[in-house]
Order: C-alpha cells, then structure tokens, then sequence
C-alpha cells in the first residue's frame, strides 16, 4: 500500500462488530511499513451469517422496535425468553452504545410483514443477532403483539463526559 499506516499490533477477539472495534495502537501510530500490510482472502462459498438489523418506530436510530432483513424483506423479532443479552448484539451490531433495555410486547407498535426470529437466545458476545440461536428463520408461536424492540444509550462510554448520575442523594446514585 501506500500513504498512512492506519492500524497496527491489531489483535481481535472474533467477537467485535467491525475491525476498528479491535484493540490496537491509536489510529496512525505505528511501527511498521506497507512491507508489512496486512491483507484477507475471504471464501466465496461461506454465506454471512450478518443479517443487517435496523430498529425502527422509536425517537432515533438506536431506540426502536427490532427488524432483521432476511431472504429479501425486512421482519420482526418475537419478544419470547427476549433479554438484555439479546438486546447488547443488538446494540454492538448497530454501533449505538451500550443497551438500555429490552422492552417488549410491540412497545413501538406492531410490525408487519414476517416475524423472522423467534426465541432468540443470545450469550451477549454475538457480534451480529443473526449469530444468536433461535429456532429457524420464519420459525415462530407468536404475533406482531409481541415484537421485541431495544433501546440503546446511543453514547460513547469510554468518553469521561458521557455518563452522569443525576437527582440522587449523592454522588454515586441517581
């Protein structure tokens, strides 16, 4: 390559939503030359299992009721055994923070359309709710009346100004 050396000593767990969520050096700071680039070759034959996801209805991108695109059309997910863990993929994979909560009963509204998840079970270090089980895609024992929905905190936590704790009787509750 040429230019700027971006990355280096990049070390992944397998777990992280994209390569800049990998631990390394800050951006530009290296000891290495385009010798070195690094480089992948990727299988045609593999499928992704990255399903694209979307939350949708709620007041921004990262506070919504959740939809999963699958064999060409956007669906919902049932709320059934829908837990924390299930909305922390959610949120990595749509880099907006750290999850909030998991509400569900359709509290955006009811989706239309295919319910394609149901019964996910996610161990929260997914990097994308499509890696999570579940019982098959289109696979489900429930309505639009219980479509899952996350709300994200949609903030940088590693930023020392991005979280405060207000209104308590000290400093460290609110």
């Amino acid at each position: 390559g040429t230019g700027i050396v971006w990355l280096d000593e990049t070390n992944c767990t397998g777990f992280e939503y994209s390569l800049s969520a990998c631990w390394a050096r800050p951006w530009g700071i290296n000891n290495c030359y385009h010798g070195e680039d690094a480089g992948v070759v990727c299988s045609g034959s593999v499928v992704s299992s990255f399903a694209p996801v979307q939350l949708v209805d709620g007041p921004g991108r990262c506070a919504g009721r959740v939809e999963v695109f699958h064999a060409g059309q956007w669906g919902t997910v049932c709320d059934d055994n829908w837990e924390f863990s299930d909305a922390t993929v959610v949120c990595r994979q749509l880099d907006c923070g750290v999850v909030i909560s998991a509400p569900r009963r359709a509290s955006f509204g009811q989706g239309k359309g295919p319910i394609w998840l149901d019964d996910v079970n996610c161990t929260g270090t997914e990097a994308a709710l499509s890696e999570c089980k579940f019982k098959g895609w289109g696979v489900r024992n429930c309505d639009h009346d219980e479509d899952a929905s996350v709300v994200c905190s949609d903030i940088d936590l590693r930023s020392p100004e991005a979280l405060r704790l207000v209104n308590g009787p000290h400093r460290c509750s609110g």
